[in-house]
């Protein structure tokens, strides 16, 4: 069986979404399947995001190949030393020119989703694919595989780690009536034979824009990875010492990051909490302009304290998905900061039930994640984002991290335990078996 699986953003990618296009890719070549992955090319990651994860590219099964389809990376180059001669002397045609091939996709990753077309006939000329796995964002990996599957006949899923047409963020259309995204999206949807979501609440708002073609919708809920977090050794925590909270993730400005750390000093002033300290692991933003921007929006010093000493949160900076487990095991109690409404689930809440320690939430009340979390037995929600309120969630975090035994921890670990990869993508796997004896 043969899959061509069109993931934009895959190792030694960072993306937020680049761990379920792991671990996907991953299973499918453990089960059996010859997977062919393209990817971002390298020039994009390292240029245009300026970062990358080196170490999870090695994480990846070696049957698995990669190509990565180029991109013209027009919009996001901005040294004029390294324009091309047409554009360094006609800047404004120039731009026109690009302008108007948004006209063939609303997406600035549409020539991406073009060369991967030609690049795809060309290996299914040599060896037919199977099935088609295309997952979003950027949605011109949808697109890719409608127009593959229009010139050959292969079927294909779509998977939405993310949502295309809805802003995730303020709950409404994320385009106004008549912008060709809601064409592209009908299209793509009318032809595909699956349609993936992370969770119930964005099946839910698309099966009601697209009654029609909910039989064909189903949920696969992103995971947890047994391999990356094993290793990470659990000390118990002495009395003597100051607890120590951590947040694990990129930060960005749709998160209450400033909120996390008013509530955090204001939870430090309860004598339970003296001395205790909130130490950051992550990137600041996607991209290198979003560092700066939320260096100084966050008060972020050169010793790496935010918001000042009194605040007790560290910024420790980023760290590689293969370190990870000990970043866990170093945190007696971990921050869930989370931003959107009621659609936003984020994949890093699965790992952070697997360590088996107490959660404090720091998220707008009724977010998907909260179905998650609500089996949890040490999970501690304010429901609330007033820093008065998370402060008293994180101090009752902080006795049941004090007060944890090895009972209450596996019982938390036993929820955890049905959200390994192995076991949601199961029918996932099983989805693409049946599409291919149909």
């Amino acid at each position: 069986m043969r899959v061509l699986y069109l993931s934009f953003y895959f190792p030694p990618s960072r993306a937020s979404g680049v761990y379920r296009a792991r671990a996907t890719a991953n299973f499918l070549a453990g089960h059996g399947w010859d997977v062919t992955v393209f990817a971002a090319p390298l020039r994009f990651l390292h240029e245009a995001v300026g970062s990358v994860d080196e170490k999870l590219a090695d994480t990846i099964d070696p049957r698995v190949h990669v190509e990565r389809p180029s991109l013209n990376q027009f919009v996001w180059a901005s040294d004029v030393r390294r324009f091309g001669r047409f554009r360094r002397q006609f800047p404004v045609l120039a731009q026109k020119l690009y302008n108007g091939t948004q006209r063939i996709f609303p997406e600035h990753y549409h020539s991406w989703g073009l060369n991967a077309v030609k690049r795809a006939l060309r290996l299914h000329a040599r060896r037919k694919f199977d099935v088609v796995v295309a997952t979003g964002n950027p949605f011109a990996a949808f697109a890719a595989a409608y127009v593959f599957h229009r010139l050959t006949g292969v079927p294909y899923v779509v998977d939405y780690r993310d949502a295309w047409t809805l802003d995730l963020f303020k709950d409404k259309p994320l385009y106004p009536t008549g912008h060709p995204a809601w064409a592209w999206e009908r299209r793509v949807l009318d032809r595909a034979s699956g349609v993936v979501f992370v969770n119930e609440a964005l099946r839910q708002w698309h099966a009601q824009r697209y009654p029609a073609l909910a039989a064909k919708m189903m949920i696969v809920p992103n995971g947890w990875d047994p391999d990356v977090l094993a290793g990470g050794v659990v000390p118990a925590h002495k009395p003597s010492d100051p607890l120590r909270f951590g947040y694990v993730g990129t930060i960005t400005t749709a998160q209450p990051a400033q909120e996390m750390v008013d509530a955090f000093a204001l939870a430090r002033t309860h004598p339970s909490l003296s001395g205790a300290t909130l130490e950051l692991y992550g990137h600041l933003g996607f991209f290198r302009a979003g560092n700066r921007h939320l260096t100084q929006t966050l008060g972020v010093d050169d010793e790496g304290r935010v918001g000042g000493p009194a605040t007790g949160v560290l910024y420790r900076g980023p760290v590689s998905k293969t370190e990870v487990a000990e970043v866990y095991a170093s945190a007696d109690v971990l921050v869930f900061l989370a931003g959107g409404a009621k659609y936003v689930t984020s994949g890093k809440i699965f790992e952070y039930m697997a360590n088996g320690k107490p959660i404090v939430s720091v998220h707008a009340p009724g977010i998907a994640a909260a179905e998650v979390l609500a089996g949890y037995p040490l999970w501690f929600n304010a429901d609330s984002l007033d820093p008065a309120d998370v402060a008293q969630a994180r101090i009752a975090a902080g006795k049941a991290a004090a007060d944890l035994t090895p009972q209450m921890r596996a019982a938390a670990v036993a929820h955890a335990e049905q959200f390994t990869r192995e076991k949601v993508l199961v029918p996932f796997e099983a989805k693409l078996r049946s599409l291919i004896r149909r």
